[in-house]
């Protein structure tokens, strides 16, 4: 492998720290373990699930005022989409003094940790859920924690661990620091475009080997279009949750990256009388807080999407580009009339948009109708208004899971209580999440109580092509599909059978 020239920069324990010589996908946890020597983060399952690699990223406010500390899983994350940001470890806890955090001090007085080697990512998600709150509720804390794994202790002394973390001094509990926070400012990412002598936009490579592979991170979406037009190859990056698998599990190494994180238009977030438009790079955790006011079933799909590590980075877009048959935002989305604006330079050097809706952006089975170079830059999502919007996703566990399937309907009911309007859409039972029309038609136009399981069977029997899978078998789906329509329109009846 050849060296490379360019320097990853983060604050670490009140230092700049550069990061030299580096791949473009050296994980976070590779550098801390092999390269810092901070063993203290362990590698489980590398791909997410376990939690024993969970460290805090650091950025900015909207303001610059704080730094936002959150959860992440290190073991998916890439090196270099550290740049500009900030980072603690285990080992970043202990104050100067040497005492400890009230994390570590709880977990060890609660006894909370046998073998150890989960511990460090308890800690962790501790010491964030604890930043933001001083008396969580046990609903608070189960989530918080859900992203960790123990097989020794079981979890009453854990969760006793976080409560008593909680409880704890705001100041002691704090991981602000005025040191850090001046650091962060003086290594922030350039928020304008750079252009050369002869006015075109340049992209400053994070990472670029000498073989000319590289790691960029632009600041706007023209310059990602720019960068796009000349490598309509490269890999997108954004949340890394399905790129960090393909690094660790299937070791992939694109020669072209271009991380999203920092492209201002695609964290942007606007919000109407009438809908919210969300850039494509906009984290489920924020999604989350934007819709579950007036969407909580919406709402509690994307908690149960994933961990707070793995909602902290993952993103909106990220999820429906990635295009997975059983991708779980998609169905919410098709059922309230989202839209998607994409974006890219065109051969005469022309910025050009246009927007989709996303019932019509899948062609197959992870295809879609994006062109070379073009990408997502933000989704509109209807605000419900007087319409009624029903979700739910059905899997073998209940929480981090992957979806048998997940139904979303959305519809409006007349004087006479008809159901109208009615938009019906799934996962796991096509190659790609879709509207489900013949099952739609059952509904239209009918009462809730003239809505029959015998028209809904016939209706999914003939939609889909008849598929068992690893998740389910297509009885069961086909069941589920049903079922959940009847749960949806007729509730009453949900409750009685529950």
């Amino acid at each position: 492998m050849s060296s490379d020239i360019y320097a990853v920069r983060f604050v670490l324990d009140g230092q700049i720290h550069h990061a030299r010589g580096e791949r473009r996908t050296t994980t976070v946890l590779d550098y801390l373990r092999e390269k810092l020597h901070r063993t203290g983060t362990k590698e489980g399952c590398a791909e997410g699930d376990c939690g024993a690699c969970v460290v805090l990223v650091g950025e900015l406010d909207a303001q610059g005022r704080r730094i936002e500390w959150k959860p992440v899983n290190s073991c998916m994350q890439m090196l270099p989409s550290l740049d500009g940001k900030a980072l603690k470890t285990v080992e970043s806890l202990k104050r100067p003094d040497g005492s400890l955090h009230p994390a570590q001090d709880a977990m060890a007085r609660c006894h909370g940790t046998q073998c150890g080697f989960c511990t460090p990512g308890f800690v962790m998600s501790i010491a964030a859920l604890a930043e933001h709150h001083a008396e969580p509720t046990r609903g608070q804390i189960n989530d918080a924690l859900s992203g960790n794994l123990c097989r020794c202790t079981g979890y009453k002394p854990i969760v006793e661990a976080a409560r008593s973390a909680c409880a704890a001094p705001a100041e002691l509990r704090s991981l602000q620091d005025a040191r850090e926070l001046e650091l962060l400012r003086q290594i922030a990412r350039p928020a304008r475009p750079t252009y050369n002598l002869d006015g075109e936009l340049v992209v400053q490579p994070v990472v670029r080997t000498r073989k000319g592979s590289e790691f960029v991170s632009p600041s706007t979406a023209a310059e990602l279009a720019a960068y796009l037009a000349e490598h309509p190859d490269a890999l997108l990056l954004a949340g890394s949750t399905e790129f960090g698998l393909a690094v660790n599990k299937r070791f992939e190494r694109p020669a072209f990256i271009a991380y999203v994180g920092h492209v201002a238009e695609l964290k942007a977030v606007a919000e109407t009388a009438a809908a919210w438009r969300i850039g494509a790079a906009v984290p489920l955790d924020r999604v989350h807080a934007l819709v579950a006011p007036l969407l909580p079933d919406f709402a509690e799909v994307l908690r149960r999407f994933g961990s707070p590590p793995i909602r902290a980075t993952a993103t909106l877009g990220g999820n429906i580009a990635n295009g997975s048959p059983i991708g779980d935002s998609m169905p919410c989305l098709i059922a309230l009339g989202a839209t998607l604006l994409l974006r890219r330079r065109n051969a005469r050097g022309k910025e050009e948009t246009r927007t989709v809706p996303l019932e019509a952006f899948y062609t197959g089975q992870k295809r879609n109708v994006l062109q070379p170079g073009e990408f997502i830059e933000s989704i509109e999502i209807p605000k419900p208004g007087t319409r009624l919007f029903r979700a739910h996703k059905i899997s073998k566990r209940f929480d981090q899971d992957i979806s048998a399937t997940c139904c979303a309907m959305s519809w409006r009911v007349d004087g006479e209580g008809r159901l109208r309007d009615v938009r019906l859409a799934y996962n796991g039972v096509t190659p790609y999440p879709a509207r489900a029309p013949r099952i739609e038609a059952q509904l239209e136009g009918r009462l809730p109580a003239e809505v029959s399981a015998e028209a809904l069977d016939a209706a999914v029997a003939a939609s889909f092509t008849p598929r068992d899978g690893l998740r389910a078998t297509w009885a069961y789906r086909a069941l589920v599909a049903r079922n959940l329509v009847l749960r949806f329109v007729q509730p009453e009846l949900a409750a009685e059978g529950a």
